[in-house]
């Protein structure tokens, strides 16, 4: 090893598949970790509120540009003048995630518009809230669709993308819901533990293009989607009181910095997990 300019390098040679599928050796110098995603293309879904809108914004200070998917191209809260203000270059897309036309096309959209895709955000999900014995067939299907279904096909059209390129990052949203029952979320809870799975199941397929597939699984959020529920006293106390380590719901930013995290460089040898951001909830 050796230092230079204050920065520690490391020769390595990286073992990868070349065109014919034998070997080739590629030798580089490897800095110290980089959590910059400067010239990346990201694709956001659910981009407008909530985590998808710390999660785009976070991208963009990065150093990513934005392709924000959204239920409803002219309502993006001020988005994507937040994100142009920070000097990246910003895409509103129509992309409504029980339409796999939408889907499609936003993701054809999003590579025409920028020439490549790096990073695919699966963000967009919903949580109707019900006992297991009242829940109805419209309000199963639906959350399927946009957990499960959505997901599924937002990756794969991303994924034939990435594979063409031999590169991608795709970062799929999953909870604490999906490793801890949670009562009346029987539906949602079922869904983000088979995004969980999904992600192993993509990572294992798509690791030879250089593709890492990961998720994050978020305890409670103060979001506008949360707000109802933790605005009750009673619901408040027992869901900071599970929160076992830390005592305290998150900020959407929180989880933002674990999707950058995941995008960059820096994790590069992750692939196929849940990273679990729950305060501690799980650990109990």
């Amino acid at each position: 090893m050796q230092a230079s300019r204050g920065i520690l390098h490391k020769q390595f040679r990286l073992y990868s598949s070349g065109p014919t599928g034998a070997p080739a050796i590629l030798t580089f110098m490897q800095a110290l970790p980089s959590f910059k995603l400067d010239g990346q293309i990201a694709l956001v879904t659910g981009a407008a509120r909530g985590l998808g809108r710390a999660i785009s914004l976070a991208l963009a200070e990065a150093g990513a540009d934005v392709a924000m998917g959204l239920r409803d191209l002219k309502a993006d809260s001020g988005l994507a003048a937040e994100i142009a203000a920070r000097g990246r270059r910003v895409l509103p897309l129509q992309m409504e995630m029980t339409s796999l036309e939408q889907i499609t096309s936003a993701v054809d959209e999003a590579v025409n518009h920028f020439g490549r895709l790096d990073i695919l955000v699966n963000n967009a999900g919903v949580a109707p809230d019900n006992l297991a014995e009242n829940v109805v067939e419209k309000d199963f299907d639906y959350t399927l669709a946009v957990n499960l279904k959505g997901t599924f096909f937002a990756s794969q059209a991303a994924g034939r993308v990435m594979i063409k390129q031999k590169y991608g990052r795709i970062i799929n949203m999953s909870s604490q819901a999906g490793f801890a029952a949670l009562p009346t979320e029987s539906i949602y809870c079922m869904t983000k533990a088979g995004i969980a799975h999904l992600t192993k199941c993509l990572a294992v397929e798509w690791g030879k293009y250089n593709i890492n597939v990961n998720a994050v699984a978020p305890t409670f959020i103060y979001t506008d989607g949360t707000k109802p529920v933790l605005s009750d006293p009673d619901f408040h106390a027992d869901t900071v009181e599970r929160i076992a380590a830390l005592h305290r719901i998150g900020e959407p930013i929180e989880v933002a910095g674990a999707v950058v995290f995941l995008a960059s460089q820096a994790a590069s040898l992750i692939t196929g997990h849940t990273l679990l951001i729950d305060g501690g909830w799980t650990a109990r």
